[in-house]
């Protein structure tokens, strides 16, 4: 029960951070839940701008460059933008570190199977990225060239690619042919 209530309130402060749009509402938010967080507030933090660094870069330069251009930029716009990505992280990382999943979606049979075959196919993303990152480490002699980490990067999406759009093709094809779609 006690995980429901915490699910309900994480929707709940997702949708809130969502449509909230004053930065000092915002920064208020991330204080709380930096506080819940208690003396995992660094590590909640740190994770959860490791995660979101590339995504603000490219999106704060984006957005610099275009309203640039325009002559429309404004700071407070930028603020506000990678306030709330930091927010709606942090509350994130916070969440999946106190809350077990499978119990919170208990209630639903057909969430409870969703995130079961989310979960299976992320876990199976990730063995497959150690060994792919420990194939390329065993036969690599000496230090590796940028050019040849970016190839190998490069091959290792497109496989995670070709093998998400054959899995989920699959999957929708297994759960059609048992009646989970009302078609």
């Amino acid at each position: 029960m006690r995980s429901r209530i915490a699910l309900l309130a994480y929707l709940s402060a997702i949708v809130l951070g969502t449509v909230v749009h004053q930065i000092a509402l915002l920064a208020l938010g991330l204080g709380l839940v930096l506080a819940l967080a208690g003396r995992d507030w660094l590590r909640v933090l740190r994770r959860a701008c490791i995660a979101i660094l590339l995504f603000n870069v490219v999106v704060t330069l984006s957005y610099g460059v275009l309203a640039g251009l325009r002559g429309t930029f404004s700071f407070e716009f930028v603020v506000l933008v990678n306030l709330r990505v930091l927010l709606l992280t942090c509350l994130t990382f916070l969440f999946a570190s106190r809350v077990n999943p499978f119990e919170a979606l208990a209630f639903s049979r057909s969430l409870t199977y969703l995130f079961t075959l989310a979960y299976s196919q992320s876990m199976t993303f990730k063995q497959a990225l150690e060994n792919f990152r420990l194939a390329f480490k065993s036969r690599s002699i000496e230090q590796v060239g940028l050019r040849d980490r970016y190839r190998h990067s490069a091959r290792t999406g497109v496989y995670f690619l070709d093998k998400s759009l054959h899995q989920a093709t699959e999957i929708t094809q297994v759960m059609r042919s048992r009646g989970f779609f009302d078609d």
